[in-house]
């Protein structure tokens, strides 16, 4: 569960961090108290197409800042792991377009792991000019059953309205952990939430406050 420190007992000095055997806790008026630890998932192809929507309709080629979006999500508990979970891109047909598309997803991957994430490689599938995402939600699932088994984290995230992920999420729950739900108010997973200690359903305007700072290193959506 998560402390609140109230700020007389911050100012007063009555707590203070320590880190013991990997766990993290605060002592506060002389008791330990074990910190929450949360993982978070991020399912990118799922997150997108919602930001596509027209309730949404977060423009094109403007970016978004996912380390600021975690942060908001994390508050003041540790971060034990945050993952993305994405469908690499392949040029197949070996045009410019199509090397510019791959090209610029590497850099953007690269950014992303250079600031924390763990990448989650999926594949893309191209099947009569139309394009499918295979492999991310199960590996979201196995991530979610794998690090729940493993006491990883207290709490799991996850960024996706992606319904397959009920058995993995009904795991979790069964081995005690916590679980958030992230989606959006115009379209949010009833079925996914219900299973939920806590949900976010992100308007518009809670959207904005993640799109592109001029003066800060942001990555593109894609």
């Amino acid at each position: 569960m998560t402390t609140m420190i109230t700020a007389t007992a911050a100012r007063q000095g009555q707590f203070c961090f320590y880190k013991i055997s990997n766990i993290t806790a605060i002592m506060l008026n002389g008791i330990f108290i074990k910190k929450e630890k949360v993982a978070i998932y991020i399912d990118a192809n799922n997150f997108f197409k919602y930001l596509k929507n027209k309730e949404i309709s977060f423009p094109k080629g403007v970016k978004f800042d996912y380390d600021k979006f975690v942060k908001h999500l994390v508050r003041d508990r540790e971060l034990v792991s945050k993952r993305y979970y994405v469908g690499i891109a392949r040029n197949i047909d070996n045009n410019e377009k199509s090397q510019k598309i791959v090209s610029g997803q590497q850099k953007f991957l690269s950014a992303m792991t250079a600031q924390g994430f763990i990448i989650k490689r999926g594949r893309v599938m191209y099947d009569g000019g139309k394009i499918r995402e295979k492999g991310t939600d199960v590996k979201i699932a196995v991530d979610l059953v794998v690090g729940a088994a493993d006491n990883m984290y207290d709490t799991a995230i996850l960024v996706s309205s992606d319904t397959d992920l009920i058995p993995a999420v009904k795991y979790l729950k069964y081995k005690g952990k916590k679980f958030e739900y992230i989606g959006f108010s115009h379209s949010p997973s009833v079925g996914i939430q219900k299973f939920a200690d806590f949900s976010i359903l992100f308007t518009l305007e809670d959207i904005n406050r993640f799109k592109i700072v001029e003066s800060k290193m942001i990555f593109d959506m894609r």
